[in-house]
């Protein structure tokens, strides 16, 4: 028999313990909300998976408070080249290592030392609760109201209720199943195997990602660590021993030490979930998207999905937003993780040539386009797209800002040098070219914020170009750095009735805010 219940047990309830969850439970916890995380496994999965993060992820992981321990265990690449099946280089797509993000736009790691960075920062804010070693087994209702979670530990079955539920619960995810949602077939799936290796042989490498584009042995290199590289082969009959696959790297006759740390076969996917949502369940990383790894965007997207999703619920639960806010979560992430996969497929047939007779005519034109002046620099740019126009981006330009990420410099004012988020806070602000206009002001006044012009931060020159180039006087940030609305050049507001207003309005006594902007950094840059 079910108890109807008023109220929840717990705000939040997280599915999985991994990179996804548990960086979505750091997040709410920095903004006060309380979560309790589920996990059947008992500790961290010691064996590499996922090794590769873009500049926007190292941004999501420092507003999760580990950027500068990220940062000692990552290293920086040099990008993405594409090989013939000799190894002939037939293109480069350099990355910066400074992004408009303030890291290197790629950065290699290795997954279990990122998960305890993450699990060491969950056990620093006592609004976190783990429980490892459960096993979920239900999920709802979840249209209105608390939601319930039935799960089973060796002291038998446990029910609870939480005001929302995050399905961070892998491929093979409960949470996915409980909404209903079904898979989306992208239309990419091969069988490939995965060796990861430690040595200090002198293997051959850029300090970047190689593709080797061969439709009879496509492979992917990289050098992960100081003595750590992984390899990945598609399978075919016959697999040769590993020593014969990764011979073309290593120098010739090597016989030195060679540590196979995992070889494993995957089969790699392409899948979208129909629907993200169902009342407050919500689905995330690979419970709601699968990609094939050629362009490292796999944990990427979920730490993306984690960033977006918080910020809407701290909103809604701390601040009364309206309801509707949580739509965007979808509306958002789900064409975005669409784009991603779709070019990490268009990248897999590359290497793969297809099998088809026009294979070969594939390859030659993939070579001439790579020749073309600019286009691999071009290619080399952000992998992220703008958001598209919606409630929380209120596009007026074709090419405007709004819907693109703020860049974020280092800041510098009386001998104190940081980064513009640490200054800014968790919270929304306006950054303006001149002085705030009064309206400006009193738009700020009442989100509870400050507009702040950007020669006032002790900005290196990056804001202001970055306004000019963008045609905009002011520019309205969410926290999690996405222009919302723009005032453009000649503009004194943000005009008209933007759609935005009416979902960050209050609908209930909301419980008081915390505090995200560091006032005396804020104060010490700005007078």
């Amino acid at each position: 028999m079910i108890v109807e219940r008023d109220g929840a047990d717990v705000p939040v309830v997280i599915i999985g313990a991994g990179p996804v969850g548990v960086t979505a439970a750091v997040l709410l916890a920095r903004r006060g909300i309380r979560t309790l995380v589920l996990e059947r496994h008992q500790d961290i999965y010691s064996l590499p998976r996922a090794v590769a993060a873009d500049d926007e992820v190292r941004r999501i992981l420092q507003a999760a408070g580990v950027g500068e321990e990220f940062t000692a265990i990552a290293r920086p690449a040099n990008g993405l080249r594409l090989l013939d099946a000799r190894h002939r280089v037939m293109a480069e797509f350099r990355r910066t290592r400074h992004g408009r993000h303030g890291y290197p736009q790629t950065s290699m790691f290795d997954q279990p030392e990122l998960e305890r960075l993450l699990h060491d920062a969950l056990t620093q804010h006592p609004e976190c609760e783990l429980r490892s070693g459960v096993e979920v087994t239900g999920i709802g209702p979840g249209t209105a109201g608390p939601v319930r979670v039935t799960y089973r530990d060796d002291d038998g079955e446990h029910k609870l209720w939480a005001e929302a539920v995050l399905g961070c619960d892998g491929a093979n995810s409960l949470t996915r199943e409980a909404i209903g949602a079904v898979w989306e077939d992208l239309r990419f799936e091969e069988r490939w195997t995965v060796i990861d290796v430690r040595t200090t042989a002198d293997v051959r490498c850029w300090e970047g990602v190689d593709q080797v584009c061969d439709p009879h042995r496509p492979a992917t290199f990289m050098r992960v660590g100081e003595d750590r590289y992984r390899w990945e082969f598609r399978l075919r009959d016959g697999q040769e021993p590993v020593r014969e696959l990764i011979a073309p790297w290593l120098p010739t006759s090597y016989d030195g030490n060679f540590e196979v740390v995992r070889e494993t076969q995957y089969t790699f996917r392409a899948r979208l979930a129909d629907r993200w949502r169902s009342g407050r369940v919500f689905l995330l990383g690979d419970a709601a998207h699968l990609t094939p790894p050629f362009i490292g965007q796999g944990l990427c997207a979920g730490l993306r999905d984690a960033h977006n999703l918080t910020w809407k619920l701290a909103r809604v639960f701390q601040e009364g937003a309206d309801e509707r806010l949580l739509e965007t979560y979808e509306s958002e992430r789900k064409p975005h993780a669409r784009h991603v996969i779709r070019l990490a497929v268009a990248m897999g047939w590359a290497m793969t040539g297809g099998q088809d007779s026009a294979a070969a005519i594939r390859r030659r034109a993939l070579a001439a386009a790579c020749r073309i002046p600019g286009l691999t620099t071009a290619a080399g740019r952000d992998l992220s797209p703008p958001l598209t126009p919606g409630p929380l981006v209120r596009r007026r330009l074709r090419k405007g800002l709004a819907g693109t990420h703020c860049p974020q410099p280092w800041i510098t004012a009386d001998g104190r040098r940081s980064r513009l988020d640490e200054v800014l806070g968790a919270s929304f602000t306006i950054l303006t070219s001149t002085d705030p206009s009064p309206s400006l002001n009193a738009l700020a006044h009442g989100l509870g914020i400050r507009a702040i012009p950007v020669t006032g931060l002790g900005d290196d020159g990056t804001l202001a170009a970055w306004l000019r180039a963008g045609r905009a006087e002011a520019v309205l940030l969410r926290p999690d750095r996405v222009v919302m609305d723009v005032v453009p050049t000649g503009g004194r507001d943000f005009t008209g009735s933007p759609d935005w207003a009416s979902l960050l309005h209050t609908a209930r006594s909301p419980l008081p805010p915390r505090r995200t902007v560091d006032d005396n950094l804020l104060r010490s840059v700005t007078r």
